[in-house]
């Protein structure tokens, strides 16, 4: 079985995934940092060389090698992957996944994000009224995959989310 966390840049799922596989004794593996690992090059630096639809190409690459070559694991995607190609239906169809979307609320992904300048969708954004308007926005526009999610738990606060996601795997009895 295999877990995949979804959700919005800021969401928490590399920080609630890494503690989640110490409680499961699962591995983790943050898909962002697998992609730079094997490319060599930082996600900003593929953005800005290569453009977005060839990093988009490449999340779905390693993602598909990371679903055949590991069990036990957690993975956290980034807030973009659910949204292209047929990345959430593809996942779902797959028994030994669960995918797990963390909602978290507007203001709350806007403080956490906010001085975060390694992010390339966001980094041109210098207010907290500018960013807050551009997260709104992508949630609008990406909600609709990120629900198509198996288990979906509010990710505001990371010890209670982290509670929830254990619950509700207990109460599935193919866990």
């Amino acid at each position: 079985m295999n877990l995949v966390l979804v959700g919005y840049m800021g969401s928490g799922k590399s920080t609630i995934g890494l503690k989640l596989s110490k409680i499961l004794e699962y591995n983790f593996i943050d898909l962002d940092h697998y992609i730079v690992d094997n490319e060599q090059l930082t996600v900003q630096e593929i953005f800005k060389t290569k453009g977005e639809i060839y990093f988009r190409k490449l999340e779905q690459k390693y993602l598909k090698q990371i679903i055949s070559k590991h069990e036990k694991t957690i993975i956290a995607l980034g807030g973009g992957t659910p949204c292209f190609y047929d990345t959430m239906d593809f996942l779902n169809l797959i028994y030994e996944i669960k995918t797990i979307y963390l909602k978290t609320n507007l203001d709350i992904l806007t403080n956490r994000l906010f001085k975060d300048t390694s992010r390339p969708l966001i980094s041109h954004l210098k207010t907290k009224v500018d960013l807050k308007e551009f997260i709104a926005k992508h949630l609008f526009e990406r909600s609709f995959f990120y629900n198509k999610a198996k288990i979906v738990v509010e990710a505001n606060e990371i010890d209670k989310t982290i509670d929830s996601i254990l619950f509700t795997l207990n109460k599935q009895s193919n866990f």
